[in-house]
């Protein structure tokens, strides 16, 4: 994460919690010539709120409560676009939380060096993972994965189980 990431994340996390949601995610990225920060959300389940499902009315009240946050906080000195969205079917995980909530579920990862066997994505089941390395279970076979090689990783939904 970078330094932006992790300051708008500890300024709006909690009032986003006191909301019913989670703070899945904050993403400040470049695209073009533009600015993107991105927060991700998902709602809180417990046996009172069995619906996690993210409408647009939820991102408009999440925009509502972090727009002036920011505002008054001033940490992003470009102009930038603001966009609070779910996570998504298929979830990016950036954060070791994000890896342990994945454990024996199918992932995806993108490599920036090919492994020993010249691959540069693996797709799997993620049984383990540490702080230097996950473990995935590919075509029956554990594969250790160093963390510092992944270049990309994310939850694969399975559309014909379904």
């Amino acid at each position: 994460m970078s330094k932006v990431e992790k300051q708008v994340e500890s300024l709006i996390k909690k009032p986003i919690e006191e909301q019913g949601y989670d703070l899945y995610d904050v993403e400040y990225v470049k695209e073009g010539k533009d600015f993107y920060l991105r927060i991700y959300i998902e709602k809180i389940c417990d046996e009172s709120n069995l619906n996690n499902v993210i409408t647009l009315n939820d991102c408009e009240k999440v925009n509502d409560i972090v727009n002036p946050i920011l505002d008054e906080a001033d940490i992003i000195k470009e102009q930038y676009y603001l966009e609070v969205s779910s996570t998504g079917i298929e979830k990016n995980l950036r954060k070791f939380e994000h890896y342990e909530k994945a454990i024996n579920k199918e992932i995806q990862i993108k490599l920036f060096k090919k492994d020993e066997k010249g691959n540069k994505e693996i797709k799997g089941i993620l049984k383990k993972i540490s702080p230097h390395e996950i473990t995935i279970e590919e075509f029956g076979k554990n594969v250790n994965v160093d963390i510092s090689n992944i270049a990309q990783a994310k939850t694969i939904y399975n559309w014909e189980e379904k």
